[in-house]
């Protein structure tokens, strides 16, 4: 997306988006690395009474999880600015959902390929509530170890929706996600105005 003049009101626009992905899929990393503001966070560190509950075992570093939410602000240029609010990966959590993507006009899946059925719950989610999404590779370790013509057919997706891939640590990365769901909103959204009653 180039870079557009101001709008002639001057207005700037703002839109929501969610960031959805199993747990431990780097979902709070992706928010606070393309955060202009330092992002709100509700990690929590981990206890005894996540053990049997939360499978750590494709991330066994991890000692803290996000218990309600992430909140970022990005301006993507002059007149749009998104807000991110990252979603809790573990399904005790979910009933937050429905809050959390009041008003989104779009969602980001992140997936981690070593754990790819984490995300089938955030794909069926956001297909029943026709919410436009896209789905985003985190390249663990800079590593890309799957074509997205892969994940698309094993996630079992629609043509239409994008598949990229990003590394959640790095904001040129994430930002170039999130520019691309705008985008496909966007491209929805005309092609919606014109289609035929």
């Amino acid at each position: 997306m180039s870079h557009r003049p101001p709008t002639p009101s001057g207005r700037v626009t703002s839109a929501k988006i969610v960031i959805a992905g199993g747990f431990g899929v780097g979902k709070t990393t992706l928010v606070g690395s393309v955060s202009e503001i330092t992002p709100l966070t509700t990690e929590a560190i981990m206890t005894s009474a996540g053990v049997g509950v939360d499978d750590t075992r494709q991330v066994p570093g991890k000692t803290t999880t996000t218990v309600a939410m992430d909140f970022g602000r990005i301006s993507i240029d002059r007149d749009l600015i998104l807000y991110l609010f990252g979603t809790p990966g573990q399904t005790r959590f979910w009933f937050m959902w429905d809050e959390l993507v009041r008003g989104a006009i779009g969602a980001v899946v992140l997936v981690d390929t070593r754990r790819l059925a984490d995300c089938f719950a955030a794909i069926d989610f956001f297909e029943h509530r026709r919410l436009p999404y896209l789905v985003a590779i985190n390249c663990f370790d800079g590593m890309q170890y799957h074509d997205p013509q892969d994940v698309r057919d094993a996630l079992a997706i629609p043509g239409d929706v994008p598949v990229v891939a990003c590394d959640a640590r790095n904001r040129e990365s994430t930002k170039h996600v999130l520019i691309s769901l705008v985008e496909y909103v966007l491209t929805m959204r005309r092609s919606r105005a014109v289609a035929p009653a």
